[in-house]
């Protein structure tokens, strides 16, 4: 009966270097598309951003991210002076403007 049943070894499962080398490789690579798809971007759009709020003066026509177009009356340190309509101004965070609009793009009224 024993000559009818093969003896099974077992086979040394041992990974060869050059798969491993591969996987490293692709998750370097990942790595990289990663940083110049999301972070890279993201960074260029911030020191953009910075610049665009550092340049800020009186009598800029702004919009801020809710929505509000205003001709800036005074610019402070962390905050501004806008005036939204005849008389009506409000006070709000450098970091609330979008983005400044074209010189004549606000009309009051």
């Amino acid at each position: 009966m024993s000559g009818l049943i093969n003896t099974a070894y077992a086979q040394t499962g041992g990974t060869s270097s050059g798969s491993g080398m591969g996987q490293i490789l692709i998750l370097v690579v990942f790595v990289v598309i990663f940083y110049f798809m999301l972070i890279r971007p993201q960074q260029k759009r911030m020191k953009e951003q910075q610049a665009m709020l550092g340049k800020l003066a009186a009598g800029d026509e702004v919009a801020t991210s809710g929505g509000v177009l205003g001709r800036i009356v005074e610019v402070g340190d962390t905050y501004l002076l806008l005036e939204v309509a005849d008389g009506v101004k409000l006070r709000v965070q450098k970091s609330a403007v979008s983005q400044v609009l074209p010189k004549g793009t606000y009309k009051n009224g």
